[in-house]
């Protein structure tokens, strides 16, 4: 529908703001000038009422009333006067006022208390008077009043002339309104329509939908989220496809073994029982890297949970890396590497789950061993500031900087081309900074590519921490 449309909705409150500001401004407009005009008349009434009035006070010329008829009829000037008993004896050309009859006995009393009357007149066609009355006021007493009339006919035309123009003013500055109200409007909504239809696309799949804006305000970050989304959905994507080719290229390898070696075993295929003995040994060796694959593949689905449960205690951290290099040494052996340890001395306990923590060293150290051709691979620890510090350092491929944000990545592996070469499911890491982060610390990676990487984990060390000592 049309009243669904963001250009509709944010217009039409713009236009509401509008008029909500402008209907008040209008009118208040509209008092001040009616103000202005009936006051003006008011004030020229009463002065000229107070003249006549002063005049007949301090004057005994009988004839003073006939001067002031004659000088009211020349200036055109509507008038008449009235004595003590509020009868008419003076005017001029008044339509429905006639000379001898009497005001309403209400004014007379004013009069009488040297108040002035203001009123509004109107005769039989219609027509509207302003009328100011002032009492004639002497040494005697109140001798009666003069009552000045100035028509409303002309007061009304120029109001109705200023309400007009205000009027034709109102419509222009609404239609100008209006226009830019419209082109704001779009310029408003076009980028979120745009970012609308770039986000429908995405959700059909097409990743590679980027939202084009210069601006650098919240809908510029809003376009800036949406492309940050789609590119992570996109890298997503790409390491997902790569983790099942990955991930059905690493199980069927050891299934492969598994069930050919089987195969020759049943059928007596071997020639003897060394030869047995070791194809009994590859296929125990396969099944340990299939049971090792399907168990990260297991935590990860616990992590995600929240499933996943840990046994806290109070571990001897060095004893845990120890028995982590001793289930590694075997593999960095065979490819030529040593593990060395540097172990600061009287290192506190740390509260965390032991096995965990085995699982965390032992993925780091099979990481190193993978990546690494040559050279040592060296874990250190020390304790800095209440915090027990961890550092395991290689010397293989490393890793590319642009690469590093998304090595914690899940599936995520660096050198993709080489991958089948070094093996591995691109969840080992992933495990890690989960495991980590689950016991209260915090993982960070550096690297020099061609030359090795570093990893260092920090964990906080409680109030209660102690030593081996201290349990002793």
């Amino acid at each position: 529908m049309i009243g669904n449309h963001i250009v509709v909705k944010l217009g039409g409150t713009i236009i509401l703001l509008f008029l909500i500001v402008l209907l008040p401004i209008g009118f208040v407009i509209d008092r001040i000038f009616s103000g202005f005009y009936y006051n003006e008349v008011r004030s020229q009434n009463e002065q000229l009422s107070a003249q006549y009035a002063n005049a007949l006070a301090t004057t005994i010329n009988p004839n003073v009333l006939t001067m002031i008829e004659m000088m009211a009829n020349f200036s055109q000037i509507k008038l008449f006067i009235t004595d003590d008993t509020g009868k008419v004896i003076a005017k001029t050309e008044i339509p429905d006022i006639t000379q001898g009859e009497y005001v309403p006995e209400e004014e007379i009393l004013d009069l009488k208390d040297g108040a002035k009357i203001e009123k509004v007149y109107a005769d039989s066609s219609g027509q509207r008077f302003l009328v100011s009355g002032t009492p004639i006021v002497t040494d005697q007493g109140v001798l009666g009043g003069v009552f000045v009339m100035s028509s409303l006919e002309g007061i009304d035309l120029s109001l109705q002339k200023v309400r007009n123009m205000l009027l034709l003013a109102g419509i222009g500055a609404f239609f100008l309104a209006l226009g830019v109200t419209y082109i704001l409007s779009k310029k408003l909504s076009d980028p979120l329509i745009q970012m609308e239809k770039a986000a429908r696309k995405i959700a059909k799949g097409d990743l590679e939908t980027r939202v084009e804006l210069a601006s650098t305000d919240e809908i510029g970050s809003l376009a800036k989220a949406i492309n940050d989304l789609a590119f992570d959905l996109q890298r997503y994507r790409d390491s997902r496809k790569e983790f099942f080719a990955n991930i059905s290229h690493e199980l069927r390898t050891p299934i492969t073994y598994v069930e050919g070696y089987a195969k020759v075993l049943i059928d007596k295929l071997y020639h003897s029982e060394e030869e047995k003995e070791q194809y009994l040994e590859i296929i125990h060796e396969e099944s340990i890297r299939l049971s090792r694959m399907i168990g990260d593949l297991f935590d990860l689905s616990k992590i995600d949970e929240g499933k996943i449960t840990l046994h806290l205690e109070w571990v001897d951290i060095t004893e845990v890396v120890e028995g982590a290099i001793q289930k590694t040494k075997m593999k960095a052996k065979e490819k030529g590497l040593n593990i060395q340890s540097s172990v600061q001395d009287k290192l506190p306990l740390l509260h965390c789950d032991g096995n965990r923590m085995t699982q965390i060293f032992i993925n780091l150290l099979d990481n190193a061993i993978r990546y690494s051709n040559n050279g040592d691979i060296c874990i250190e620890m020390w304790k800095e500031d209440e915090r027990l510090k961890i550092g395991v350092k290689d010397s293989g491929i490393g890793i590319p900087e642009k690469e590093l944000l998304y090595i914690f990545d899940r599936f995520y592996r660096v050198e993709k081309s080489r991958s089948r070469q070094f093996g591995g499911t691109g969840l080992g890491l992933a495990i890690v900074k989960d495991l980590v982060e689950l016991q209260g610390g915090t993982i960070q990676v550096s690297s020099i590519y061609g030359k090795g990487s570093y990893f260092e984990l920090t964990f906080p060390l409680s109030a209660g921490s102690n030593t081996w000592e201290d349990e002793i």
